[in-house]
């Protein structure tokens, strides 16, 4: 054991990104959630397909839409945790589009960011990481085996990694599973092993 490790109880929000719980990343978000209880930490679990709410931005940016209660429920919810941990299944080298169009919802300027500006309003090149000191675990799982994936495609989690996790503050750690459909038995406890530790130390 590390004599680095983190041993606090940690406030975590859960969120699964597949839209059907009876999948193997529901499983997963399953697994994890019963650990981290069982080891002490709060949680606060989110399964998107429960949630409610229009994933599309009907005109951009340019008029804000206004949040639906289930959004404005996991925005408190992330300025209040510690960890955020995101479990989706990779479709197409990304997330699935329900997921995609939460992030684009409600990571809004205000909220997880803000823009520098200058004196005279103009943005400048910087800005602020509201979400920083906070840390983020994204599971990920694929049909196909995660080193194929990079080997043609290259990296398929850089867009929740960096674009929108780092970029609000999150230190971001991504754990990656595949081939999901045709995985013997014993490579899938291994598996099930991680992310019960995972949840157990608040990672």
């Amino acid at each position: 054991m590390s004599f680095f490790a983190d041993h606090r109880k940690k406030k975590i929000v859960l969120l699964l990104g597949h839209s059907d719980i009876e999948t193997l990343s529901g499983h997963f978000a399953l697994l994890y959630e019963t650990a981290a209880k069982s080891a002490g930490h709060e949680i606060r679990r989110f399964n998107i397909g429960q949630m409610r709410f229009d994933p599309i931005l009907h005109q951009g940016y340019k008029v804000i839409q206004e949040l639906e209660p289930d959004l404005k429920e996991l925005q408190a919810a992330l300025s209040w945790c510690d960890h955020f941990v995101v479990i989706y299944p990779n479709w197409w080298c990304t997330m699935p589009a329900l997921l995609k169009g939460l992030f684009d919802r409600m990571w809004l300027p205000g909220f997880c960011f803000n823009i520098r500006k200058h004196k005279n309003g103009m943005p400048s090149l910087g800005w602020i990481k509201r979400m920083k000191g906070k840390t983020a675990r994204v599971f990920v799982l694929s049909g196909t085996h995660p080193f194929l994936l990079w080997l043609f495609f290259g990296d398929y989690t850089n867009e929740i990694k960096k674009g929108v996790l780092w970029f609000v503050g999150f230190k971001t750690k991504v754990s990656r599973f595949g081939p999901s459909d045709h995985t013997p038995e014993w490579k899938r406890d291994e598996w099930r092993r991680k992310v019960v530790y995972l949840g157990k130390h608040g990672l």
